[in-house]
């Protein structure tokens, strides 16, 4: 693959248009949606734009500890947030400001009981292992 191809995979990513890509790539803008219309036609360049947009994929997706990590920290009352407030002025009119404000007791609350799920603090479920053999008590008395 050439680095003008290299260029253009890159650029469609930003708006799926294959033109402007061409065009942000080097290529003529007379020729720009010819040159479009093949690369996006190349096997090569299909699967490297593939590519690049599973690479991209994957940095929007929170990992595990990002998850943890936040829900942690809400836990611990660490998180602000921000509130829009709205006062009156007087005469029909009113001020809108934004507000930071720690977040609430129930979204702490909230963020404990997702972590101790995550962690199984809560398992109402006891799990067994190993084979248990059935016991049978008083077998001799049963009449026939």
């Amino acid at each position: 693959m050439t680095p003008k191809q290299e260029k253009f995979c890159a650029e469609y990513l930003i708006d799926l248009n294959g033109t402007q890509a061409a065009i942000r790539a080097g290529y003529s803008p007379k020729t720009a949606d010819r040159i479009a219309n093949q690369n996006l036609r190349k096997l090569e360049i299909k699967n490297r734009i593939q590519e690049l947009r599973a690479k991209e994929f994957k940095k929007t997706i929170a990992t595990a500890e990002e998850v943890e990590a936040m829900l942690s920290k809400a836990m611990r009352g660490e998180l602000d947030e921000e509130v829009v407030v709205v006062e009156g002025c007087g005469e029909g009119r009113s001020d809108a400001r934004i507000m930071i404000k720690q977040i609430s007791a129930r979204d702490r609350l909230k963020a404990a009981e997702l972590m101790g799920k995550r962690h199984q603090l809560f398992t109402d479920k006891v799990q067994m292992s190993g084979e248990l053999m059935p016991i049978f008590v008083g077998e001799d008395d049963i009449s026939d």
